[in-house]
Parts: C-alpha cells; sequence; structure tokens
C-alpha cells in the first residue's frame, strides 16, 4: 500500500503574502490612518520639558499613574492604533497622531492631529518634542529612515512595529529574536506586497542605525481582536456561531498562533514606561495551542451547536483550499510553517507581556462584529463562502465513504458468438 502523500510545504512566497502583507494590511491604511473607536477624555497634558539634545532613557521603570509621558503616534487610526491611543489615554499619558487624515478622520477629536504624508511630507513633525514615538505604519526602509532622521533628536525613544514576517528559514520550531532574518537581492526595490518580510527587517535596520540604543523593534505574529479589517481571525468565531457542521483544517493539534491586539498595545506601552529596547517577539497565547483548542473555545464562547469535520491537509490542498487564506490562522506544521507558527515570546512576557485568556478575546471579536453594519458582515474577507464549504465537505464525506461491497447474483450468461468482439472491445476500454 502507498503510503499518504505528505502535504507539501506552502512556497514562502505564498505565505508571506497572506501572512505578511496581510498582516501589514491595516497598517497600510495606518499611513491614513484606519478603525473606529472610543473617546476617552484625555487628561491634562504634560508640561513641555526643556528641551535636550539626545535624552537618555529613564533608568527605572515608570509605573502607570507615574511619569506622564508625550508620545507620537505615526498613523494611529488603523487596527493596532486606536488600541494603542485608548490605552494611553487610560495609562495618563499624551498622545498626538500624524496621518494624511483622509480614514476617519474624526477618530479621537480631543486627541491632536497633525497631518502631512510620510512620503516627503513631515513638515508637520519638525521643531517638536515628544518623550516617544510609536511607528505602526512603516514598510519602506527610505521612508521610515526619513521620520527616524527627522525625530532622532527629538525623542528619548522608537518603538518600529515590524512583523515576525521577517524570519527566515524557519523549518525549526522555537524561532526567537536571535533567529536569521530575510535579505533581498536589491535592497532599493520598494515592492511591499512581493518583500514584506525583508522589507520590514531592513526598515528595523533603518532605525537601530539612525537611533543606536533607542530603539525597540515589535515582532508580533497574527494581530487580532476587535476591529480587525482583515477577518483573518474573525471568520472562526463567526463561522462556529453560526453552527452546522464546519469544515475545519488538518489536525486538531496543529498549533496555531495569534496576539490580541490590546495585549500587544499594552505591551508596546509597557516598553515605553519602562524604557526597554531591543527586539521582542510579540506572539501568543503563553502556551501551545491547537487549532481544535481554538475552534472548541470558539464554540464554547459561542454556544453554537457546531460539529467539526477535519479535513486532512493533503487533501485540502487538492481541492485547492489554501492555508492561512482559505483556512485562516492555520498552517500545516510541515517545512517553513514549522517555525513561524511555534515563534517564541520568552522574551516578551519576561519584560512585561500578558496575554488575555482566548475565550475574552473570542467574545470581543463576536461582540464588535455585531455592530457592523449588514453589508459588512455578509461578506467575510478571509475564508471561504459557505457554499464552497458545502462543496469540500461533500467531496470529504464521498471519500471517506467505505466502498459497496458487490452484491451476488446469478451467473450471465454465455454471450452469442456474433457478439464477442463487442464485448471484448468494451472489456478492453474499461481496463
Amino acid at each position: 500500500m502507498t503510503p499518504p502523500r505528505a502535504p507539501a510545504p506552502i512556497p514562502r512566497r505564498l505565505f508571506l503574502r497572506h501572512a505578511g502583507a496581510l498582516a501589514g494590511l491595516a497598517g497600510l491604511t495606518g499611513l491614513a490612518g484606519c478603525r473606529p473607536g472610543a473617546t476617552p477624555t484625555p487628561p491634562p497634558s504634560a508640561p513641555e520639558k526643556a528641551p535636550a539634545s539626545d535624552p537618555p532613557l529613564a533608568p527605572e521603570p515608570v509605573v502607570l499613574g507615574g511619569e506622564r509621558l508625550k508620545i507620537l503616534v505615526l498613523g494611529g487610526t488603523g487596527f493596532l492604533g486606536p488600541h494603542l491611543v485608548e490605552g494611553m489615554l487610560q495609562r495618563g499619558h499624551t498622545p498626538t497622531l500624524f496621518n494624511r487624515g483622509k480614514t476617519r478622520p474624526g477618530l479621537f477629536p480631543d486627541v491632536e492631529k497633525l497631518r502631512g504624508d510620510r512620503d516627503g511630507g513631515l513638515a508637520a513633525l519638525q521643531g517638536r518634542r515628544w518623550d516617544a514615538v510609536i511607528d505602526t505604519s512603516g514598510y519602506v526602509p527610505r521612508v521610515v529612515r526619513a521620520s527616524a532622521e527627522l525625530l532622532a533628536a527629538n525623542v528619548r525613544q522608537y518603538v518600529f512595529v515590524s512583523s515576525i514576517s521577517v524570519y527566515t528559514e524557519t523549518t525549526a520550531p522555537g524561532v526567537d529574536e536571535t533567529h536569521k532574518v530575510a535579505t533581498m537581492p536589491d535592497p532599493s526595490v520598494e515592492a511591499v506586497m512581493e518583500f514584506y518580510g525583508a522589507l520590514k527587517a531592513l526598515c528595523e535596520q533603518a532605525v537601530e542605525a539612525t537611533l543606536p540604543g533607542r530603539t525597540t523593534n515589535i515582532r508580533p505574529g497574527l494581530i487580532v481582536g476587535p476591529g480587525d479589517p482583515t477577518d483573518r481571525f474573525s471568520y472562526w468565531p463567526v463561522r462556529v456561531a453560526q453552527g452546522g457542521e464546519v469544515l475545519a483544517p488538518g489536525d486538531p493539534q496543529d498549533p496555531v498562533q495569534m496576539i490580541d491586539v490590546r495585549d500587544l498595545a499594552d505591551f508596546i506601552l509597557t516598553t515605553l514606561e519602562r524604557g526597554h529596547v531591543g527586539v521582542y517577539n510579540v506572539n501568543g497565547p503563553a502556551n501551545p495551542l491547537g487549532i481544535g483548542g481554538m475552534l472548541d473555545a470558539c464554540k464554547r464562547v459561542a454556544g453554537s451547536d457546531a460539529r467539526f469535520t477535519w479535513a486532512a491537509a493533503e487533501f485540502l490542498e487538492a481541492q485547492q483550499i489554501a492555508a492561512w487564506s482559505d483556512m485562516p490562522v492555520w498552517v500545516p506544521p510541515v517545512g517553513e510553517g514549522v517555525g513561524l507558527t511555534t515563534t517564541s515570546s520568552a522574551r516578551a512576557i519576561a519584560s512585561g507581556l500578558r496575554h488575555r485568556p482566548l475565550d475574552e478575546t473570542i467574545k470581543a471579536t463576536l461582540d464588535w462584529w455585531a455592530t457592523l453594519p449588514p453589508e459588512r458582515q455578509g461578506k467575510l474577507r478571509a475564508g471561504i463562502t459557505r457554499e464552497r464549504e458545502a462543496e469540500v465537505l461533500a467531496a470529504w464525506h464521498q471519500q471517506q465513504a467505505p466502498a459497496r461491497p458487490v452484491k451476488p447474483g446469478k451467473p450471465r450468461a454465455k454471450p452469442r458468438a456474433a457478439a464477442q468482439p463487442a464485448a471484448a472491445a468494451g472489456a478492453a476500454t474499461a481496463g
């Protein structure tokens, strides 16, 4: 018997197109701003600090309710940005947003907004000082370098939001911050969708070169939770809540990782309050999680009657059902998918990263989804349609059905001589 064929590894370019480029969807619009959110009343602004030419980092951790920081956010109205701003206001800091003002310009009406363009329109930032800057919308090294150089003498810490897509050769589990990052043959190329990971790595290097010892590079995994414009995680809570038979990919033990956007925002602010610099993987959950456990949590939170039918990875591949895009969050644990679904966030956890329970993330996602207009709810931006799901489930059940035994019958009559040639031809054709 021929052993079953192992699922083919996902080409890195295809994976990064979804895992990397989609990871930047919210941020690409973050050049203009993005997601709606609450509008808390900000505390009074901190008094202007005396100018200093390259002020050092605070030597002691800043406790919540202690020093109020003035923080510039490049972007600020996308997916991550609003959670950062809400966190700043709750923790007593004073945010300033810099973006083009083309997406939800009315968000956070009481927060200072500076208008401009990261690519050649930074005039509004000149002559201003902040304690720190958070760059949520950097994708091209040239553009990131321009803001870093302009702000270097006017901030004490620069936080750059990167991605775990910077890593290459991810065939072994436990990828940490020392792992090799991607490169590109021509660093001057700015094709973000094609070289997402390598360009993010170059952006990190540009900031660190400009602000040595004062840079914090944050490498999140799949960012999930309320406000996600991509539906890469939302697909599962929404689909499971609908109930019925649900197509589930691979094996329930296949590892999955994601980080709640609110946990990511909290950790970024913690790095500013405590003066943490360097590189941090920021992924979750804290303990290993299989996709089966994730789907069970979706069912538990939604209280649905969902029934999971687990289809093998090689079958899904034959059905042209792609990991990560058609079956979000999931990547077969083979080839380069091994390392990208088992990254280590130990360093960030030791520095203050905290993970809320997965059930809270699922509930918040469903609550947010319920607030969206019907036309938005009617078309998920990731995953497969219910019609396509039904087709694949039917094909899977047909493949799994046992062959029906042939019932014994009366012996067939011997064909007449004249019919023998036709019968022989038919047998040859059937064979």
